[in-house]
């Protein structure tokens, strides 16, 4: 190859290794004579040399899952960009402690560095790791360490989703989330309960309904919610999967007087009648901020911590504007269809928090 190039071994070694102080011409030549040869690097060999593979590892909670898919597409897209491929794990979302192993099993393989959706508890294993390989965690905080992450304001999000509820005549608001050991979780409960002490509202813990895991555990919990004395007249489901337990109870009872706000779109929300309202948050963003800031981490181990907010955004859709029976608040001085277009009118002004970074 490098006699076809009419270069040195070493000018084409930089070259295929992406350095620099290589000249436009120089390069093209090499890059030509790569074309030609049908050359492909042996980046086994090259791990070794380097003592790192041309691959980050990528952990998530389940590719099943539309937000992880959604978000690994994001990152292998970004990933391929700059030549490098994504090896990529799922932990189970009833399995938390297999978080360990997972990220265990990459580390050995020499990956250049990981990108995290954490599940564990205590992330104080990674502190040794970290030394040498750069780890971006996103959707949630970790804990035990401080490390760079890319995360939506939970807090923030669950205000904005339970006030909205109370902006329309809601007082009876119910909150249907998963474990309370996931940190998005406590956030959006916490949002939820300060959204109702804002308005003056007093918190009905008989309302709040945590632990659902999964569809079908939503399912139930939500069947307990409204099949009590005094139910809720609104709900606000803090996450996907617990979208998937309440939509489907609501509809096939007849229930769609209920209103709902749904933290994270899920397939067909904007098909149903009501069409669901959201809080929308881009996964395809998190994925490309989390590769761009692995990427800068891998230029310099040494730079501080950043943890990265995107935004996120209410999309009102017909769910979460519904009135209360009898219709309380604003909603008996306009009609519903003035509702909607009000509320879209301040969505298209106000898209949420605003995205920047935090050290």
């Amino acid at each position: 190859m490098a006699v076809l190039a009419d270069v040195s071994a070493k000018t084409v070694s930089r070259v295929v290794n992406g350095a620099d102080h290589v000249t436009p011409t120089t390069r093209a030549r090499v890059q030509q004579a790569i074309t030609e040869l049908g050359f492909q690097p042996n980046l086994v060999a090259r791990s070794l040399r380097v003592g790192r593979a041309d691959v980050i590892g990528l952990v998530v909670e389940s590719l099943a899952d539309p937000f992880f898919a959604r978000l690994t597409s994001s990152v292998e897209q970004a990933a391929h960009e700059r030549g490098l491929a994504v090896m990529v794990s799922s932990v189970g979302n009833q399995v938390p402690e297999r978080e360990s192993l997972v990220v265990e099993s990459l580390l050995v393989r020499q990956v250049a560095g990981l990108i995290v959706a954490p599940m564990a508890q205590d992330h104080g294993y990674l502190a040794g790791a970290r030394q040498r390989t750069p780890v971006v965690f996103v959707d949630r905080l970790p804990e035990g360490i401080v490390s760079d992450a890319v995360l939506v304001d939970d807090l923030a999000a669950g205000e904005m989703a339970t006030g909205h509820l109370i902006d329309h005549g809601h007082r009876r608001i119910a909150f249907l989330g998963s474990e309370l050991r996931n940190p998005t979780t406590r956030l959006r409960l916490a949002g939820y309960r300060r959204a109702l002490a804002r308005h003056g509202l007093d918190a009905d813990e008989s309302l709040v309904a945590v632990g659902a895991g999964s569809a079908g555990e939503a399912r139930s919990a939500a069947e307990q919610l409204l099949g009590g004395e005094r139910p809720p007249t609104a709900v606000f489901s803090s996450n996907m999967r617990c979208s998937l337990g309440l939509v489907p109870l609501l509809h096939s009872s007849g229930r769609t007087d209920v209103a709902v706000v749904s933290f994270d779109d899920f397939p067909m929300a904007d098909s149903l009648v009501p069409a669901v309202t959201v809080i929308d948050h881009d996964p395809e963003v998190i994925g490309r901020a989390a590769a761009e800031r692995l990427f800068r981490r891998l230029e310099d181990l040494d730079a501080a911590a950043e943890t990265v907010i995107v935004p996120f955004r209410l999309v009102p859709r017909g769910s979460g504007e519904l009135s209360p029976p009898g219709g309380t608040g604003r909603d008996r001085e306009l009609g519903q269809d003035e509702v909607l277009a009000t509320d879209r009118e301040q969505d298209m002004a106000h898209h949420g928090v605003e995205g920047g970074r935090r050290p």
